[in-house]
């Protein structure tokens, strides 16, 4: 009911806070086919990145890592589909080629690298780059295919700074909303940026047409946040 906007206003905090609970609880997800695609995304319109970066880098049954550390190239249709030993956790009931669990996909790349649609220009026509770095990630980076080009998103922490590369396909716009920073620190292409910079909040948002930009600024910033969410 919380990531369909089903509750009253006043409703959804409680609701949140017992999704956060469960999830502090078992230390783990504890979803099915349906919950599973919904849950990261869910815990970071709640404002707990932490919890959601948390799921992605569990190591331990039943994880998305857990999989892989055991040779996965695909996403199982149980978590445990391979037992430590190599057996089958249910021969007759197991494919090795799952959607629902690998939804995981859409926060990663909607989320964690940034790449949105804009509900107002649909298809792709104005784009939504909006990265949300944390989780002990050094970098993340993703790229898709649109009617009009390729659009891709990159961040990564590099010394002292980060960095944010973005491409925006001919035809096009984009709103680059760049994390805890301030207009003053923003280099974008090596250059201060101009004056179609919008300041809100704790983030900068820029307005650009098509083609490849590079924005460095110091990281303290995005570094300080993400620990307060820890916290």
């Amino acid at each position: 009911m919380l990531a369909f906007d089903l509750l009253p206003e006043n409703l959804r905090p409680k609701s949140a806070v017992y999704l956060t609970e469960n999830i502090q609880k078992f230390g783990h997800l504890t979803t099915g086919l349906a919950g599973t695609p919904l849950l990261c995304k869910t815990l970071s319109a709640a404002g707990r990145d932490d919890l959601a970066y948390q799921l992605l880098n569990n190591r331990n049954y039943p994880s998305w890592l857990y999989p892989v550390l055991h040779g996965a190239t695909t996403i199982w249709e149980r978590w445990d589909g391979l037992k430590p030993d190599g057996s089958f956790q249910d021969a007759r009931m197991n494919s090795f080629n799952h959607y629902a669990y690998g939804a995981i996909g859409e926060w990663l790349y909607r989320y964690v690298a940034g790449i949105d649609i804009d509900p107002e220009n649909p298809g792709y026509k104005h784009i939504l780059l909006t990265p949300h770095p944390g989780g002990g990630l050094s970098y993340a980076k993703a790229e898709m295919n649109t009617l009009y080009g390729k659009v891709s998103s990159s961040w990564k922490f590099e010394n002292d700074d980060f960095v944010y590369e973005v491409e925006i396909p001919a035809n096009t716009s984009a709103s680059i909303t760049l994390p805890n920073t301030l207009t003053r620190l923003v280099k974008m292409d090596g250059l201060p940026l101009k004056a179609e910079n919008i300041q809100s909040n704790d983030n900068l948002q820029v307005n650009l047409g098509s083609g490849k930009y590079m924005f460095r600024y110091p990281a303290a910033a995005i570094k300080s946040a993400i620990s307060s969410i820890r916290r």
